[in-house]
């Protein structure tokens, strides 16, 4: 009997056996969903198109504020830092937890289906109204670690409402997660990884609402939000890593590779990858959150946390995209969102290895991280998009988008680390930078460069996404 080999709509077809060096290594495939999990899925990856299609528009604004000369153009700093709050919300917090959402509603079973749209419904109507806030009510920028703020009631009704939906996801996504026992293929490995995210998705709620309890409340609006989310935020940086290690798997499969890297070698470490989460609550038992042997615990944890797996994993990965022969050019796309989110992954990581003081050299290290881990979901959103009915994107577009919004974030970190040698400080804009010597200005000007060339790399990924779905919308108008 022939074996069931996966195709790129997530089903199963006979194929002829592969041949003898074929068999060597491992394969990752997820089973997607083919029910009406389907629309479920769906509402989640338009909500983080919208969120991205929002923070597009705000990171416009963004970069043209710390551009030298551009600058002078727009209005004062506390625009600078309005559009900065907004961006960083919506392309980390929004965007990470829509498609934390896509993937669970997939990988999960059909089981508490009408909790899952409830979570989708209130989430979204969160991120309506902290959208909305800066034009409606925007209040005083707070310019807190992990998830930034404005000192306004829309907003922050806005945020529980999201904080609220968030807990409802996770809630339903540990309920419907499938077991599978002791013994895991490529498949299983996946959704152990998956279902590791959920699991750091919890203790990160968890923290906030411990850390909501313990915070004084008679701090200063920027000490109270950054004691407020450190615990919080640093386990759900373990939520998102845990993520792209199972894209970086599953992206490297599907472009035809074998790992040389075993299942059982894979769970243990996407295993060690959330072990460093559990730092968390003894961070919580055994220090106060004001104090700093709790900001310093939570720190090197997640510092030391996710490293022992990230390089197994991301040399194997890498290794196997690179010799392996692309079939068809559906693959192509994929290949060119997994490099250059191991990639940015990396640099951000060794970035993160030479700060030195408060610079833009903090900003340029967990941009690296961050969109690393959007590289590898929008090589996901691809990836899945045949799985929800429509054509596996491919072409010149496709494929070159992962690479122009990588290299432009690259250019972007690049100008970011050049200045902060120079000691240019973050979180500022305008005459506020203080750029005293040309070779300040040309770094913040490749900093400007890049961070214009990745906005339109990011813009590309909407632009592929929904050009795919509307051939396919109209193709079934035709038939």
């Amino acid at each position: 009997m022939n074996p069931r080999t996966p195709t790129l709509n997530g089903l199963s077809h006979t194929a002829a056996p592969p041949p003898p060096a074929a068999r060597t290594g491992s394969s990752y495939q997820l089973h997607l969903a083919q029910d009406a999990r389907l629309s479920l899925a769906r509402g989640w990856l338009w909500l983080g198109l919208a969120a991205l299609v929002g923070s597009g528009i705000f990171s416009i604004l963004l970069v043209l504020s710390r551009t030298p000369y551009v600058n002078q153009w727009l209005p004062a700093a506390n625009f600078f830092h309005i559009s900065l709050v907004l961006h960083v919300d919506l392309s980390v917090l929004v965007w990470f937890v829509a498609m934390a959402g896509l993937l669970w509603s997939l990988h999960g079973s059909a089981r508490a289906r009408a909790l899952g749209w409830t979570g989708l419904w209130v989430t979204a109507a969160g991120t309506l109204a902290m959208a909305l806030s800066p034009f409606l009510d925007p209040g005083e920028p707070v310019m807190a670690n992990y998830i930034p703020v404005l000192e306004s009631p829309l907003f922050l009704a806005g945020l529980v409402v999201f904080a609220l939906g968030s807990t409802v996801l996770v809630a339903r996504s540990l309920l419907a997660s499938p077991v599978l026992g002791l013994q895991y293929d490529g498949r299983g490995a996946l959704h152990f990884g998956l279902n590791a995210a959920a699991i750091a998705a919890a203790m990160a709620l968890i923290s906030f609402a411990w850390s909501w309890l313990q915070t004084p409340q008679g701090l200063d609006t920027k000490t109270y939000y950054e004691i407020l989310f450190w615990g919080g935020g640093h386990a759900l940086q373990f939520t998102w890593t845990l993520m792209m290690l199972v894209a970086w798997l599953w992206l490297a499969s599907a472009c035809g590779a074998r790992l040389v890297l075993s299942p059982r070698v894979a769970v243990l470490m996407l295993l060690l990858a959330l072990v460093g989460v559990f730092i968390v609550p003894y961070a919580h038992l055994a220090y106060d959150v004001t104090s700093v042997e709790y900001r310093n615990l939570l720190t090197w944890g997640m510092r030391l946390g996710g490293g022992p797996a990230i390089v197994p994993i991301g040399l194997a990965v890498v290794a196997a995209a690179l010799t392996t022969r692309l079939r068809d050019d559906a693959m192509r796309p994929l290949r060119a969102a997994l490099l250059s989110s191991v990639l940015l992954f990396t640099a951000g990581g060794v970035i993160g290895v030479i700060i030195n003081g408060s610079n833009v050299r903090i900003p340029a290290h967990y941009h690296g991280c961050i969109v690393g881990v959007t590289l590898a979901l929008m090589g996901a959103v691809y990836r899945i998009l045949p799985a929800l009915g429509h054509p596996a994107p491919q072409g010149r577009l496709a494929t070159w988008q992962p690479w122009l919004y990588g290299i432009g974030q690259l250019m972007h970190i690049i100008g970011l680390v050049w200045s902060g040698g120079y000691g240019v400080q973050r979180k500022v804009a305008g005459s506020e930078q203080v750029l005293r010597s040309t070779a300040e200005i040309a770094g913040m000007g490749l900093m400007g460069l890049g961070g214009l060339v990745a906005i339109i790399g990011g813009l590309l990924f909407i632009v592929v996404v929904v050009r795919t779905m509307r051939q396919s919308a109209a193709t079934t108008r035709n038939v």
